[in-house]
């Protein structure tokens, strides 16, 4: 048995976890992977050549680097019991708050928290993913990535189509009250799916926790929706509104090409 380290320094939280997980599914040489998101170190424990496992694995773009790889005689590994428990409680998670920042982001006319909403629907496509397709076959798992690769899309430009409107229109300004609460909740909700995802590995400590739940790309993403409700206000403008939005939207259609990657 070989074990293999990678540096990964793009894996911010558990959505790029299962972006990998997903695509190293098919090889069968691989025993076990062992994640360590805070450090963005990922563990192969493996069988025959690593060749093939780091093609993939560099295919992510998630800035992946061979660290290192030698012989070890651990032939068990712990698997998480409750793993698909937890999957289910974080993609229900995500999408309760994808509904609630749809439907907050359209009545309060915040761009930012729209955009915000389709970044939680994007995470609950990545878990959703994992789920539906456990014991599938490699074929299923393509068109299920490949489906929700485009949906998600496909809502990102329509988001664009909004932001121009409302840019060069003359639009009601968004309430900035709103958008800082339920960002704010939003931000619990994200810190609360990082740490049920990680609260079963022992070896990992309370500020190591903190400093992956701050790291993440979901959580700047909140912040920023707070930041720019409080300029809204301040300058009495929509422009900071729509410049998060943008932002957001351009990050949700990056994660959608990860998405479709699966799908090759």
């Amino acid at each position: 048995m070989n074990k293999t380290l990678f540096e990964i320094s793009k894996m911010d939280c558990p959505s790029e976890e299962n972006l990998i997980r997903i695509k190293l599914d098919r090889i069968s040489s691989i025993a076990n992977l062992d994640f360590d998101i805070p450090n963005r170190t990922l563990t192969v424990f493996h069988s025959g050549e690593i060749d093939q496992i780091e093609k993939s694995v560099l295919e992510l773009n998630l800035g992946a680097k061979k660290i290192s790889t030698e012989q070890t005689d651990q032939a068990e590994f712990k698997e998480t019991a409750n793993q698909k428990k937890l999957l289910w409680t974080v993609l229900g998670i995500n999408f309760a708050f994808f509904l609630i920042e749809m439907a907050t982001g359209i009545i309060s006319k915040s761009m930012g928290l729209v955009a915000d909403s389709l970044d939680m629907l994007a995470d609950s496509f990545v878990y959703g993913i994992s789920l539906l397709a456990v014991g599938g076959t490699i074929t299923k798992k393509k068109q299920i990535a490949k489906l929700a690769g485009y949906f998600q899309i496909t809502l990102a430009i329509i988001g664009f189509v909004e932001v121009l409107r409302r840019f060069f229109g003359d639009e009601k300004l968004p309430d900035f009250s709103t958008m800082i609460v339920v960002s704010i909740l939003a931000l619990i909700a994200n810190g609360i799916c990082l740490y049920i995802l990680q609260k079963s590995k022992s070896k990992e400590e309370a500020h190591m926790k903190a400093s992956m739940i701050f790291t993440s790309n979901d959580v700047i993403i909140n912040l920023g929706v707070i930041v720019a409700g409080l300029l809204v206000n301040w300058l009495s403008s929509s422009k900071p509104d729509l410049i998060i939005g943008t932002i957001v939207f351009a990050l949700v259609i990056q994660g959608a090409f990860r998405i479709l990657k699966l799908s090759k």
